[in-house]
């Protein structure tokens, strides 16, 4: 069973999310402070990560950049995602191996996932 770890400060997308992916057989953690988020993955260590670009008063691509700098961690995919528009431009840079736009589509969410986690539909 893979492991997907969730960082979002939005309780509702964390809550949809979780119920989704734990339907579709993952094990899902989530995170909704992000302070602690770079110990948690180090502890956890998920297969995929799901990360929002904006988390309060956190940028999520230095996180996503702390993760894929640390040689625990740089090897977990993860798929940022966003509602602000020109946010997917940028997410390369950091290290992001995927991006989705808020609101997402779930058959979109779950194809992306499936995709980064190397699972044929």
């Amino acid at each position: 069973m893979s492991r997907i770890l969730v960082i979002d400060d939005d309780v509702d997308i964390l809550s949809v999310m979780e119920i989704l992916l734990t339907m579709k057989g993952f094990s899902v953690e989530t995170i909704a402070n992000a302070n602690n988020a770079v110990s948690k993955i180090e502890n956890y260590l998920p297969d995929l990560i799901l990360l929002d670009v904006l988390i309060s008063g956190f940028d999520g691509r230095t996180i996503c950049k702390e993760i894929k700098s640390n040689h625990k961690t740089s090897h977990i995919p993860i798929i940022m995602f966003s509602a602000h528009p020109g946010a997917e431009a940028t997410i390369k840079d950091y290290g992001a191996d995927d991006f989705i736009y808020k609101p997402f589509d779930v058959d979109y969410l779950l194809s992306r996932v499936n995709i980064q986690l190397g699972i044929l539909n």
